[in-house]
């Protein structure tokens, strides 16, 4: 059985389809298409399926993935890719399918582009300027202080126009996983930078040893 992942971008609507929902949108569209994916054995037959990181409702990606499994013997990947693009909701798109090379738990950092108003600038500039950023992280486990200045010691931005680029890696792995919404809720309560004037995309993932996750 050869398990394979699905690698897709999910942009503009589609950044509002919660995890639970796109679990749904990917079983429909996995039976939709009449791909030979492995469902489980049971009484509730279901398409084997994990994701890696789940992305925050808001946020968009260009680099999500979902791994099933198929018992077929020499998968055509371009085919399975065409097939699921002609079904797909707006929004998503299916840019890569193969075989896995590595594991989920090889995430180690997730990296991520936060676009502002120009105006954020001198806002950033503040934050560069603070010894101390402490932020309330709320988790399953109960809710813990991060100190952002321990992971986002200066936030280097680039104007662009009307609007300000900031591209930060932040960590992803089980024992630690920081959302860039930390960031952005911190500049709004400290300095008064309203979280929903940023956009923030998810680009890549990377291995603890800074190679690119695939």
């Amino acid at each position: 059985m050869i398990t394979v992942r699905i690698s897709f971008e999910k942009k503009n609507e589609a950044s509002y389809i919660s995890l639970l929902d796109l679990q749904r949108v990917m079983q429909r569209v996995l039976k939709r298409s009449g791909l030979p994916v492995w469902h489980t054995l049971g009484f509730n037959p279901h398409i084997y399926m994990t994701f890696a990181c789940p992305l925050s409702l808001g946020q968009e990606s260009e680099c999500e993935c979902v791994d099933v499994k198929t018992e077929a013997e020499a998968p055509d990947f371009a085919q399975w890719k065409t097939a699921l693009n002609a079904i797909m909701p707006a929004g998503i798109v299916i840019t890569r399918v193969a075989p896995v090379q590595m594991k989920a738990d090889r995430i180690a950092w997730a990296c991520y582009q936060i676009t502002y108003p120009a105006e954020a600038a001198a806002v950033l500039d503040q934050y560069n300027a603070l010894e101390s950023a402490p932020v309330e992280k709320h988790g399953k486990k109960g809710n813990k202080i991060i100190e952002l200045k321990q992971h986002i010691q200066q936030v280097a931005y680039t104007a662009e126009g009307d609007a300000v680029r900031i591209e930060l890696c932040l960590p992803a792995s089980q024992e630690l996983n920081l959302n860039p919404s930390l960031l952005t809720g911190f500049l709004e309560e400290k300095f008064g930078l309203p979280a929903a004037s940023a956009g923030i995309l998810r680009t890549k993932f990377l291995t603890e040893d800074k190679q690119l996750f695939a």
